[in-house]
């Protein structure tokens, strides 16, 4: 069955999807102009320094906190695990998300920090490239606190993370 039939129903066809007007908004640059997902040709634009550093939050009962603070969990030292697949997450986010380019990463910072409410982890990530690497450090910072979540879980049924965001983004 084609995209353009499901339950047997004929929709139109791609090319209506896309609202084609000028009316002045942004228009997303992960979609052709029919409408469909593709991945952006960056090979006319310049190689650049860029920065991109994101941040998210774990809450953790005070007990986990403890826990961690102490290293007494089973798992080992939850900071420095959940730093090193932080690492690990933003070289290979290109595998993860399927319009990422690949993209050779020139330095990549993770720290996670105990914080009163549970812990705080923070990336920077850097590229001398033709691409952003927002997505990386984003990565980084998911994979850190799953990671958290999964040395925690045992002693924590309660865990909460997110206030995942992008803190800045730079290219020079």
């Amino acid at each position: 069955m084609s995209r353009n039939q499901e339950s047997g129903k004929v929709r139109p066809a791609a090319k209506n999807r896309v609202n084609k007007k000028n009316d002045g908004l942004p228009r997303m640059s992960h979609v052709d102009a029919e409408g469909r997902a593709r991945m952006v040709d960056v090979g006319a634009k310049p190689d650049q320094r860029r920065v991109a550093r994101a941040r998210g939050l774990i809450k953790l009962a005070p007990k986990t906190l403890e826990l961690v603070a102490g290293n007494l969990l089973k798992k080992g030292d939850v900071l420095t695990v959940a730093e090193i697949a932080g690492v690990q997450a933003a070289k290979r986010t290109w595998e993860w998300i399927p319009l990422c380019h690949t993209i050779l990463l020139t330095g990549i910072v993770v720290k996670a920090a105990l914080d009163p409410e549970g812990i705080v982890v923070t990336s920077e990530v850097t590229s001398c490239g033709r691409t952003g690497v927002e997505m990386e450090a984003l990565t980084a910072v998911s994979a850190a606190l799953l990671t958290v979540y999964d040395m925690c879980k045992a002693v924590d049924k309660q865990m909460v993370m997110g206030d995942i965001l992008l803190l800045e983004k730079t290219k020079e």
